[in-house]
């Protein structure tokens, strides 16, 4: 403890000049998420997420309140009607007050041991431009370990002056030049409400894979729609151990599994009758 004279008066201002000296060499972060009618999860995700020097939410027109209590329990909200998952990205990214973003979707949280290692990162000298974090999703009322589900390696949190997300509609990633490191600790992702909602969600994730291919000059092969759900249960179900998952596993890889033969098939529905937005 330092003594002085004038008693503790010099403590104080040490300790004062101590902390200014952190705060200005301590980097600055803004969280992004995007959001639509996620009135459910909004909350919860911000509050997650609260220790960051910024929250900025993206929302597209949610009808729900969405908007609201985002506002409501700190995080700074702009409008930004829907262009594609990585455009939404891309727009948060670049209306986001620092150079350091950690981005995530409504339906994710920060484990408190990821947090611990955000900002023990944050407070030092980052020595990457990026970050992979493991995201834990949770399906069926259980947190998959195996499989598909995890470990699932993620560039979450990147400086923007190195990196950009890419403007894929679907199945967006952040292209970036620089030094990648990892951080200890989940990300948990909770992406369904219910089978039928997953479901639902799933069959818009194809539609968008089908037409991203078709735009990309990818056309049908019956190998592919074939052998590409076989591959998929082998590789995740079999040698990732997705069946020690148990049912959740099951219905998971299932999922994932048709998927794979629908995106296929709806490449060849899109080949023999291209939509106006594909010609």
């Amino acid at each position: 403890m330092l003594t002085c004279e004038k008693g503790f008066s010099c403590c104080y201002t040490a300790l004062t000049e101590w902390q200014a000296i952190r705060w200005m060499t301590q980097v600055r972060a803004t969280a992004t998420i995007i959001a639509l009618n996620e009135s459910d999860n909004i909350a919860d995700c911000v509050a997650s997420v609260s220790f960051f020097d910024e929250v900025l939410v993206i929302d597209s027109g949610s009808t729900d309140g969405t908007r609201a209590l985002a506002e409501s329990v700190g995080a700074r909200v702009l409008e930004n009607p829907w262009p594609g998952y990585g455009q939404q990205k891309q727009f948060a990214l670049e209306n986001a007050s620092h150079d350091w973003i950690f981005s995530l979707d409504a339906d994710e949280r920060v484990s408190p041991e990821l947090r611990a290692s955000i900002t023990g990162l944050l407070e030092g000298r980052p020595d990457a431009q990026g970050y992979v974090i493991n995201r834990r999703n949770h399906f069926m009322g259980r947190a998959l370990r195996h499989g598909e589900g995890y470990p699932d390696w993620c560039l979450r949190l990147f400086n923007r002056q190195s990196g950009h997300w890419t403007l894929d509609p679907v199945h967006e990633r952040v292209d970036l030049k620089g030094k990648v490191d990892r951080l200890e600790g989940d990300l948990d992702h909770f992406s369904e409400g219910s089978l039928e909602e997953y479901l639902q969600k799933q069959n818009q994730y194809t539609t968008l894979q089908a037409r991203q291919l078709y735009a990309r000059g990818r056309r049908f092969s019956m190998f592919k729609l074939t052998t590409s759900p076989i591959v998929r249960f082998f590789k995740f179900y079999i040698f990732r151990l997705g069946f020690l998952d148990g049912i959740p596993g099951l219905v998971h890889i299932s999922i994932g599994c048709f998927n794979s033969f629908c995106k296929y098939a709806k490449l060849r529905e899109l080949q023999n009758n291209p939509p106006p937005s594909c010609r």
